[in-house]
């Protein structure tokens, strides 16, 4: 069974998926780590050399050769923010994967991501408004609100994490892999 993790950023999926992993006894690959070691660039790097549509397709790449190696056992996948709002991603996570959304309210969103903007390309903060909050929030509504039927659409649970630790979400999300589906 492989058991992917979609959602925002910021909204915890790789930690998670390291609580996860760990609860099940099973490997975790993190689809943006896999990306920056095949490629031999991070994140941002590749996003400022190549754009997003090459990223993307990188992106898409990566993921195939990983869900083409998962094997018989239990695996965790960590996705990016915007893998499920990639359709084709999208497709291989809803076909090949138990596929489980992270929900987590804006404020939340906000807190975990006003100091962690500079690796994260999608959030094109002008230098000069560091410290601006508001932009920030206002950069994602807007990406919310391009992503977030993308990743309802592509989930088959959606579990809201705001207030909840790493552990109690994954626990919870160890409760459903038990029940055998997540609907």
């Amino acid at each position: 069974m492989v058991i992917s993790l979609i959602g925002f950023m910021g909204c915890g999926k790789s930690s998670v998926g390291k609580a996860l992993a760990g609860l099940l006894s099973c490997r975790l690959t993190d689809l943006d780590t896999y990306i920056e070691e095949k490629y031999g660039r991070t994140i941002p790097e590749i996003f400022s050399s190549d754009g997003e549509k090459a990223f993307r397709e990188m992106e898409k790449t990566a993921l195939s050769e990983i869900l083409d190696t998962t094997g018989d056992g239990t695996t965790v996948i960590s996705t990016g923010g915007g893998t499920a709002a990639t359709g084709e991603c999208a497709g291989l996570l809803k076909k090949n994967t138990m596929c489980i959304y992270l929900k987590a309210g804006i404020d939340t969103l906000v807190h975990n991501l006003e100091n962690d903007c500079g690796s994260r390309p999608m959030l094109h903060r002008d230098s000069s408004k560091d410290n601006d909050t508001e932009a920030l929030r206002q950069r994602i509504l807007e990406l919310m609100e391009l992503r977030e039927s993308a990743y309802c659409n592509t989930a088959e649970a959606i579990i809201m994490v705001d207030g909840k630790s790493f552990m109690e979400t994954a626990s919870e999300i160890r409760s459903l892999v038990e029940k055998g589906t997540a609907k």
